[in-house]
Formats: C-alpha cells, structure tokens, sequence
C-alpha cells in the first residue's frame, strides 16, 4: 500500500500506521479537553479506524491529526494536536494543508470539523461556520 508522506526540512508528514508513536499521541490527547474517556484501548480503536496523520521531527512524534472519512463524500478532521514547544512555527498549518491535499480526500463535497478556540486558523483554510445550523443535528451521549 502506498502511504501518504511529505517532507520539510527535518519534519515529516506521515500516513502510515507504523509512523505512529501511541504512547506519544496518547500523551498529547491525554492532555486535551475534548476526550476526556480517553484510554488506551480506545485511542488504538481511533486509530485503527481512522486516516491518521503523524507529524515527526526526525524519529519524534510532535503532532498527529485523525481524519474520518468515507473517501467518496465526507470527512470529519479530529484530534489535530501539535506539541507546545512546536506551535506557532507553521508545522500545524502545513499538516492541515497535507491533510486538505492528501489525494484520497481533495475531492470530497464536505470537511467537518468541530473546534471550541481555533476557529480564525481553521477559517484561513476556507472552513466556514455551519450555513444552515438549523439543518446540522447532532445526537451527544450524556
């Protein structure tokens, strides 16, 4: 299989599943607000089920996205998540513009994601607030 992967000077871009560091990316998601269920086996579930995206410098796993997708129609882009010491250097713009160009999901009529504090980065890669809220629904688990 051919795996999905760019290079900028010492950093990486990777799809492949053995990119992956999962003590790394457990880490990072343990530290968020938005999973807070979060456990070992669910986050390798996530994983399993996902189009996952390691950022690495040289063999360190310092960002991860996961996308959700059907490849035809839709994608759900989830858990983007760079390291403190790397924010601010453009790495997190460079992985969303990979993922956004990635061949499998550069043709699909939607990219959804959901974001409590980085809307203005999200709305320079032409992500728009929902046009008719009235007809997303949703269904939380309490």
């Amino acid at each position: 299989m051919n795996y999905y992967r760019q290079q900028r000077d010492n950093f990486v871009i990777c799809t492949d599943p053995d990119c992956i560091d999962r003590n790394a990316v457990f880490e990072f998601l343990a530290e968020t607000q938005w999973w807070t269920t979060l456990t070992s086996e669910s986050l390798n579930r996530a994983l399993r089920n996902s189009l996952c995206f390691s950022l690495l410098e040289g063999n360190r796993q310092i960002g991860v996205a996961r996308v959700i997708t059907d490849y035809v129609t839709f994608a759900y882009l989830c858990d983007v998540y760079i390291v403190e010491e790397r924010r601010a250097q453009g790495l997190g713009s460079w992985m969303i513009r990979c993922i956004l160009d990635h061949p499998d999901l550069k043709n699909l009529k939607r990219v959804a994601l959901i974001t409590h504090d980085a809307q203005r980065f999200y709305l320079g890669f032409d992500f728009h607030f929902a046009s008719h809220p009235d007809y997303y629904m949703e269904r939380l688990k309490s």
